[in-house]
């Protein structure tokens, strides 16, 4: 069985991939939990401290939900505009063998003892090679190919290394 598709990764797909890394980490559940501490911090101030104080509570607040997700949003832009490789299309081949990846005249084997887990949600599909690269694959773009990529992905990995949707 093989199964074959092609994928154009766009900002969205990129600023997808940052926030999963990131906030499946422990750096993003900190970023949450320090921005909730300040929210609180404001409400303690407020009224007890002078204006300044609840303000800068609530600044840092902000900081810590806001900073991250639009510092991805503009590398993935950024990242698109200098990197080649991943602005412009990829051809997939999945077969039982291995994934084999083409771009122009370039191509790549990925044999499936090198895969270390694969994970898809509703929007991507993470193909990972080590704890934080991975190969990305939006749902759109593999379509009606995602039943066919599961089936292979199911036979080839233990079941510990898939975190697969149905």
């Amino acid at each position: 069985m093989k199964v074959a598709f092609n994928v154009k990764l766009q900002e969205k797909d990129l600023y997808r991939f940052n926030i999963y890394q990131a906030y499946t980490g422990l750096q993003g559940w900190v970023s949450v939990i320090l921005g909730i501490l300040a929210f609180v911090m404001a409400k303690v101030t407020f009224g007890e401290k002078s204006f300044e104080y609840t303000f800068l509570y609530i600044a840092v607040g902000l900081l810590f939900w806001f900073y991250m997700p639009v510092s991805f949003w503009f590398r993935a832009k950024a990242t698109l505009k200098t990197n080649e490789v991943l602005a412009n299309e990829l051809h997939y081949e999945v077969s039982e063998e291995q994934i084999h990846v083409t771009q122009n005249e370039e191509s790549g084997e990925l044999p499936w003892d090198a895969v270390y887990k694969i994970i898809s949600n509703k929007n991507q599909i993470l193909i990972y090679t080590n704890r934080i690269n991975a190969y990305i694959i939006p749902m759109e773009q593999i379509g009606e190919q995602y039943a066919g990529f599961k089936e292979i992905a199911e036979k080839k990995l233990e079941r510990f290394r898939l975190k697969l949707k149905a």
